[in-house]
């Protein structure tokens, strides 16, 4: 399984981004799919997973700020990002779990500057 992430940048406080994240290779139907995100000296953290049936859940800090959704035809994860805020500075992570075995992908950089 790969998982290929695009859509990271730099952004301007208060902006929005929208990465996204498509997986190939072996699949399982049913797997959860989401993000993870890395801050410069911080332990990764969860942002927010989707499963095949569309149940997602977010971490608090981006709750009403960020949607995760996913188009299930085309193994393809999106992150929308908004209200950004410096503190979301960090790789992105996207991530799939099936019951086998979890995978990550390369990761992608978003900056937020003031």
């Amino acid at each position: 399984v790969q998982l290929q992430a695009s859509g990271g940048g730099l952004v301007q406080a208060g902006g929005s981004l929208s990465p996204s994240c498509a997986a190939s290779g072996r699949l399982f139907n049913t797997n959860i799919m989401g993000w993870y995100r890395q801050a410069p000296g911080k332990q990764r953290e969860l942002v927010a997973t989707i499963t095949t049936g569309g149940n997602t859940n977010y971490a608090d800090s981006v709750k009403g700020r960020f949607t995760i959704s996913r188009d299930n035809a085309k193994n393809t994860v999106f992150l929308q990002m908004n209200s950004l805020k410096l503190e979301d500075t960090a790789v992105y992570y996207c991530t799939l779990q099936t019951t086998a075995a979890g995978y990550w992908g390369q990761g992608t950089l978003v900056t937020v500057s003031s």
